[in-house]
């Protein structure tokens, strides 16, 4: 039985990890200026981005799910033609279309895949699963990473499924936005109301750099600092804490919308990975994606971990 894993664009992992495990992209639609791009998470791609300046808050930037009619064709043509199981992690639900898409999408699929199936040259029947990760880049790359790795153990279908739905509720995310204003402004088009004008504001003004920190995208302030590097300092004293004190799978996803010399020069990045390192853990340490970078902002940074349930404070 060979299982498949597809994720979509705003899923942050390293790329070199994502073609070790065979993992499927679905695409997302950019819209910027007017001009329409694709997003594959290509890593080329994704650096001429941020080269360019395209993703700064001076353009008109939206994300678009794509269509339930092309997400069935690429199912069609992409994923029934190579395996016999498939398990599809969206974004969570509460912030993209992707999901219902993607929902209505196997249903179409799973009653017409025979012909394709047959086509090339594969036996027996498919099944399908679309999941509802109720995470955002880092952390939806954290469950991408646990769900390959339960996916090497050999489980049975529903095995796994339940294994990742349940997985969900325990992936810890820290999200460090570097500017409020362009938060708001985005979530203001999508018609999320969550950023409020004053906090916009009192950011911009204050020049204050706020943790946000909870199980998934339910997350809550737990810092206000009005320096960057002293907000990613606490972030990474964190997940060092955090590391030692033991994680519930072998990972720690960090995603960063900077350039990769802006990115080793965070501080504390050495000691995450010297304590990674010492506790058998993996970082997965990624360039934020195109469709990422649009949602919260160039020069944002996403931490994620799976734990026991804890508060931030208790690891500062």
């Amino acid at each position: 039985m060979r299982v498949g894993l597809i994720v979509d664009s705003a899923c942050d992992l390293p790329f070199e990890f994502a073609r070790k495990h065979d993992l499927f992209v679905l695409p997302v639609t950019a819209i910027i200026d007017g001009q329409t791009y694709i997003d594959y998470h290509d890593p080329v791609r994704t650096q001429e981005f941020y080269q360019s300046g395209l993703l700064d808050k001076g353009h008109e930037a939206e994300t678009e799910a794509f269509s339930t009619e092309q997400i069935q064709k690429l199912f069609l043509e992409k994923i029934v033609t190579e395996f016999d199981v498939a398990f599809c992690e969206t974004v969570t639900r509460s912030r993209s279309q992707i999901f219902q898409n993607a929902s209505e999408a196997m249903n179409a699929v799973m009653a017409n895949y025979e012909p394709a199936r047959k086509a090339a040259g594969r036996d027996g029947k498919f099944s399908m699963r679309v999941i509802d990760s109720k995470q955002i880049f880092a952390g939806q790359g954290l469950l991408a990473a646990h769900t390959l790795k339960l996916i090497g153990q050999n489980l049975s279908k529903n095995a796994l499924r339940h294994e990742v739905e349940s997985f969900t509720d325990k992936i810890y995310t820290c999200v460090i936005p570097r500017d409020l204003h362009y938060i708001r402004e985005r979530a203001r088009r999508r018609g999320d109301k969550t950023v409020s004008a004053f906090a916009a504001f009192l950011g911009k003004a204050l020049n204050i750099n706020p943790i946000i920190f909870g199980q998934g995208v339910e997350g809550k302030p737990v810092a206000k600092t009005r320096d960057f590097n002293v907000a990613v300092e606490k972030v990474m004293n964190y997940a060092v804490a955090r590391v030692e004190a033991g994680l519930l799978t072998p990972y720690v996803s960090l995603s960063c919308g900077l350039s990769w010399t802006e990115i080793e020069d965070l501080p504390g990045l050495n000691r995450l990975r010297d304590a990674c390192e010492q506790n058998g853990v993996e970082l997965l340490l990624s360039q934020m994606g195109i469709t990422s970078a649009i949602y919260v902002g160039p020069g944002s940074i996403c931490l994620a971990l799976a734990a026991e349930p804890h508060e931030f404070s208790e690891y500062q």
